[in-house]
């Protein structure tokens, strides 16, 4: 897609917090060419605006938490995959709370909103973020890897639970491969963790409503799995997710080996630090590389000088 993308009208959706378990209305509406995608604390005064952005990360214990003095938005990973996934470079995402709706745990909700209110084009460019030579980074039996090529995600998973063991997934991302074989994709957790989270006061949310839950031998949820590879599907839509925080769409092979959203982050930090790896692409009418940052790319933070 040559130019960028909004949402042709806004969308809302309401629903309970994983960790809180409180009710809270989210909006997505539209924005100018250049926004980015934008999270606004409509509950708090002057409304404060966060950036998605990986600068903007304050945790990723079990969910990406973003924020910014009083402005706190937690759980915005499955959000952002719908917006990534289809293609959304601008929106603004209106809150009511400091935790976005779970929903059902997966991204499918959200996928299926945007696609119903429709995309509109807007008159400017898409700026990519293009990988020129390959960047690792391997940890602790974790490794993550982006090479040249078109955007396409391949993810390994190794647990020892008799439903899961190894795991492996690819896909070459499109909206209509994303919203059929990755936004479906439930968040998984095993019943003494949630359990022991709820005792702490956290996963307050939680249900088999919104999440896959397991016990020692399989599955609680009364419906089963929606792919035999539930459990890796979604941590590519957790990737997706993690990997809108460049503020520019990817243009590369990424391959992930145990990963998770600290390591996730801690990729995407370790990527932007080789300038020489990558850069930014124009490939419309002025097919060019944009060489450094201008007031016509606030989202984007890092391009090389």
């Amino acid at each position: 897609m040559i130019w960028q993308k909004t949402l042709a009208r806004p969308v809302t959706v309401s629903g309970i917090g994983l960790h809180r378990g409180e009710p809270v209305t989210l909006t997505v509406f539209p924005a100018a060419a250049n926004t980015g995608i934008r999270f606004v604390r409509e509950d708090l005064p002057g409304r404060p605006q966060v950036p998605a952005h990986y600068s903007r990360v304050l945790s990723t214990a079990r969910a990406t938490t973003l924020g910014e003095g009083e402005a706190v938005f937690s759980t915005v990973e499955h959000l952002l995959a719908a917006l990534h996934g289809v293609g959304v470079d601008n929106a603004l995402v209106q809150v009511e709370g400091p935790e976005l709706p779970i929903l059902d745990g997966s991204a499918l909700p959200f996928t299926e909103l945007i696609l119903e209110a429709g995309l509109r084009s807007l008159p400017w460019p898409r700026t990519y973020f293009m990988v020129q030579r390959p960047v690792e980074l391997r940890d602790n039996g974790s490794w993550m890897r982006v090479s040249p090529g078109r955007l396409s995600i391949t993810y390994s998973i190794d647990f020892p639970h008799p439903l899961i063991r190894r795991q492996r997934y690819s896909v070459s991302l499109a909206t209509e491969t994303f919203r059929r074989e990755i936004a479906p994709a439930r968040t998984f957790g095993f019943l003494k963790e949630v359990q022991y989270l709820q005792s702490q006061g956290l996963a307050l949310g939680g249900s088999l409503d919104n999440a896959l839950v397991l016990d020692d031998t399989g599955v609680l949820n009364p419906g089963g799995l929606r792919f035999s590879e539930e459990f890796v599907r979604h941590k590519i839509l957790d990737v997706v997710g993690d990997l809108a925080l460049l503020g520019l769409p990817l243009v590369g092979r990424v391959e992930v080996s145990r990963g998770s959203h600290d390591f996730h982050l801690r990729f995407i930090r370790h990527l932007m630090a080789q300038r020489q790896a990558w850069r930014l692409w124009v490939p419309a009418t002025h097919n060019r590389e944009v060489r450094r940052p201008v007031a016509a790319m606030p989202a984007f933070q890092g391009a090389p000088a």
